[in-house]
């Protein structure tokens, strides 16, 4: 071989290296940014007045028309040993593995910060962050932001959490 193109096998291994380590770079740097924007407002409790204050329900909602009292917590309905358990609505609350998240779930098909439930508008929504697993809604996948309803089911791993009045 010459030694032109070996100087350029050599330039171009060197520039797939570094796309490498950029691409890492960049993974790291959006698990570690994402709780830090999700867990900035101005507090918990703001948003959980928010959501028992205002009027809600005042157009149908899809399951009969009726008019029915908000959201008041996610429980966790699986596994077993969790069942019970009570997390109060908040005006946005994430769930992951972090630290940082409103709802820490210790799993490991749970991603760092897996999901997001917040208030849009008069609804209560579910938001899938880029989790390597995927979020489940009533056993179906969320692609984007979803509407979630009183009963219905948030899968992320295998934790399952209902929404309760």
């Amino acid at each position: 071989m010459s030694e032109q193109l070996i100087d350029l096998l050599k330039f171009g291994l060197l520039g797939l290296l570094y796309l490498f380590f950029v691409r890492v770079i960049w993974a790291v740097w959006t698990e570690l940014r994402a709780p830090a924007v999700e867990t900035s407002g101005s507090g918990r409790a703001g948003g959980a007045r928010r959501a028992k204050g205002e009027p809600r329900n005042a157009k149908p909602s899809g399951r009969g028309g009726r008019r029915h009292s908000p959201p008041r917590a996610l429980r966790v309905a699986e596994p077993p040993e969790l069942a019970g358990t009570e997390y109060p609505i908040a005006a946005e609350m994430t769930l992951g593995r972090a630290p940082g998240c409103t709802i820490v779930v210790d799993d490991t098909y749970v991603s760092q910060v897996h999901c997001r439930v917040f208030i849009d508008g008069d609804e209560l929504r579910v938001e899938d962050l880029g989790s390597t697993n995927g979020t489940l809604l009533n056993r179906s996948n969320v692609t984007g932001p979803q509407p979630i309803q009183i009963g219905d089911h948030v899968q992320v791993g295998n934790v399952v959490l209902e929404l309760v009045r």
